[in-house]
């Protein structure tokens, strides 16, 4: 009964347009992507209160170097003021592409020139890959060096956020534990070797029911888990063509309230969850109530 009660009151929660109260924000990410950052060039405002109203704590912001760092700036000094930290956000399947190191180290200096010049106030709170390795060519025709090549480049960006003293995080699909590796990095499972060298991981558990998505992240949780990682179960929001069980498109954001209150009920006091990631701010803003 007690565990009835608690799952209403986290479903009352979302239902008035986010999870938790003030100190349940403080403690778990309520996060979501904003892949267009010229949203805060042309609506910063709104932005900013589409933020607030539904109660996201971190937000995920799409690097783009046309975008003067002023902007940016701007748009973290008043996002602080909120209870939002803000992350760098960036990543492609190019990525680990042969020479593809060549835009993660655009993203680290321009990071490093940008921090330099900016008051603490003004400053990312960390950064947040979304590199999609099995949309590379080479994820069919060569596995094995594609991910290691995707191994290289998380390793590149661990010792490149450390030396900006910043925490590294990274998008993974909840299929990784599925995926393995023996190579000079030695030989196990993918996702488990993500999080070790991340702070902290989001998985892309893209179904729409509370019971499908426990399901599918129960190995990662398990190893942040083990490894005192944290761990964001995130979900997505936009029409598709890849099924009816994958975004909550169709049943609006309501139900999907419903059904991340019923996750966060499950994974509430396990070791290595810490929240959820809605994916993401344009669609989020059309969907239906």
């Amino acid at each position: 009964m007690k565990k009835l009660v608690v799952s209403m009151i986290i479903v009352l929660l979302f239902s008035i347009g986010g999870f938790g109260s003030k100190m349940s924000a403080s403690t778990v990410d309520r996060s979501t992507w904003l892949w267009n950052p010229w949203e805060i060039v042309s609506n910063e405002t709104g932005t900013l209160s589409f933020l607030e109203q539904k109660q996201i704590n971190k937000v995920y912001v799409q690097f783009d170097r046309d975008i003067p760092m002023n902007v940016y700036r701007s748009f973290i000094t008043k996002a602080s003021v909120k209870g939002i930290k803000v992350y760098a956000l960036d990543g492609a399947p190019g990525w680990v592409a042969p020479k593809g190191y060549r835009n993660q180290d655009a993203l680290m200096n321009w990071l490093k020139t940008y921090q330099a010049g900016s008051t603490a106030s003004q400053k990312f709170t960390g950064i947040h890959l979304d590199v999609e390795p099995y949309l590379y060519s080479g994820w069919n025709t060569n596995r094995a060096a594609t991910v290691k090549s995707y191994q290289e480049l998380i390793t590149k960006a661990n010792t490149s956020a450390a030396g900006l003293k910043l925490p590294l995080e990274a998008d993974l699909p909840f299929w990784f534990d599925e995926v393995s590796y023996n190579n000079t990095y030695g030989k196990g499972n993918l996702a488990e070797w993500v999080i070790t060298k991340t702070n902290s991981v989001t998985i892309m558990a893209y179904r729409d029911t509370a019971p499908a998505i426990i399901e599918i992240v129960k190995n990662e949780v398990a190893f942040a888990g083990k490894h005192n990682k944290t761990l964001v179960i995130g979900v997505e929001t936009g029409a598709t063509d890849e099924g009816d069980m994958i975004s909550f498109f169709e049943e609006g954001e309501a139900y999907m309230n419903e059904q991340l209150a019923t996750v966060a009920s499950h994974y509430g006091t396990t070791l290595g969850y810490n929240g959820v990631a809605i994916h993401h701010v344009g669609s989020w803003k059309t969907m239906k109530p």
